[in-house]
């Protein structure tokens, strides 16, 4: 059995001050894209974590109806409807572009919606960045001000270890990975901050993809560490 943290379960799934806020702010359509792209993919993977964001849409909906009702301007409904089109378009063009990628593929297209089709993109415009042997990480478009990036983490392949510059959150999408505090595998959500260093590791047996936001960068230690401070990077 796959050893989680206590605290994981206590307080991994918000960066707001408890989950009934994060829910709420997402289902007001008020949460940072990134944070957004989080918990829909949790909510895939976690059927209890669904049940909570759909109770709080059911809860904002009822506010709505109570809400004085506001005016449209001339075409808001047609630029609504133009609206969706472009996401239809965009889906199926991220898509196309995404089996064309083709690394891996198999794998990204089994990972749950929302993230496949923004994997899928990113993958279409920019590709995988090789960090080293067995490690690849995708910067993925969010459309949010927040460092918004996939792992692919292969079993036994170590990210280098480091430290952050700000917050960090975690959020394990497939296969597991361990550190010095424990295990993670699919729906887990880790909490790291700029006091936290660790190293993790790709459990055997299946690639781990994991989700990470951040609000600061990385900090290597050791020989990465010196290179990344020659190089002036984050």
């Amino acid at each position: 059995m796959r050893k989680t943290p206590e605290y994981c379960d206590k307080m991994s799934y918000t960066p707001a001050n408890s989950f009934s806020e994060l829910y709420a702010a997402y289902a007001a359509g008020c949460l940072d894209p990134a944070f957004a792209l989080m918990v829909e993919t949790q909510s895939a993977l976690r059927p209890e974590i669904g049940n909570a964001v759909a109770s709080s849409e059911m809860i904002s909906g009822s506010l709505l109806e109570t809400a004085p009702m506001a005016v449209l301007s001339n075409g808001a409904l047609d630029r609504a409807l133009a609206a969706i089109d472009a996401l239809d378009a965009d889906e199926a063009a991220s898509v196309k572009a995404g089996r064309a990628a083709g690394e891996a593929m198999d794998e990204v297209l089994g990972l749950p919606e929302p993230l496949r089709g923004a994997a899928l993109d990113a993958i279409g415009k920019s590709g995988w960045q090789v960090m080293g042997r067995g490690l690849k990480r995708l910067n993925l478009n969010a459309g949010s001000r927040l460092e918004t990036e996939l792992y692919r983490i292969s079993p036994g392949a170590r990210i280098p270890r480091h430290s952050h510059a700000g917050s960090e959150y975690t959020l394990v999408v497939a296969g597991g990975f361990t550190d010095e505090r424990g295990s993670y595998g699919p729906g887990d959500v880790i909490i790291n901050g700029p006091d936290d260093c660790h190293q993790p590791v790709g459990d055997e047996g299946e690639t781990c993809y994991a989700l990470a936001v951040r609000d600061g960068g990385l900090r290597f230690t050791g020989m990465f560490g010196i290179i990344q401070r020659m190089l002036g990077a984050r």
